[in-house]
């Protein structure tokens, strides 16, 4: 299994634009095979920052989430409005 956590920080004043890019892509996404869960967040604290917590069956499936043509326009529309993207892959141990 594939675990993601994927931490967003976006540009101040951009987050109506930023959301309106997710919003297209989040039941495509879910949608996929060998998508077991794919939730989108907001820190409390920090409206500017976003967090993605994605679980895949496997790295086909992750594969092929990164090249599908949703996802793609998703990094292409908000390229210029991100300062800051983390990824942390997990291994689930206990």
């Amino acid at each position: 299994m594939i675990i993601l956590i994927a931490q967003i920080q976006i540009k101040p004043g951009q987050s109506d634009a930023f959301l309106n890019a997710v919003k297209a892509a989040i039941t495509p996404s879910r949608a996929e095979a060998g998508c077991l869960q794919y939730t989108f967040h907001r820190e409390v604290d920090a409206s500017d920052h976003f967090v993605f917590y994605e679980q895949w069956q496997d790295q086909t499936a992750f594969d092929a989430h990164i090249a599908s043509d949703h996802y793609q326009t998703y990094r292409t529309q908000t390229a210029e409005l991100v300062l800051d993207r983390k990824l942390t892959f997990l291994d689930e141990i206990l």
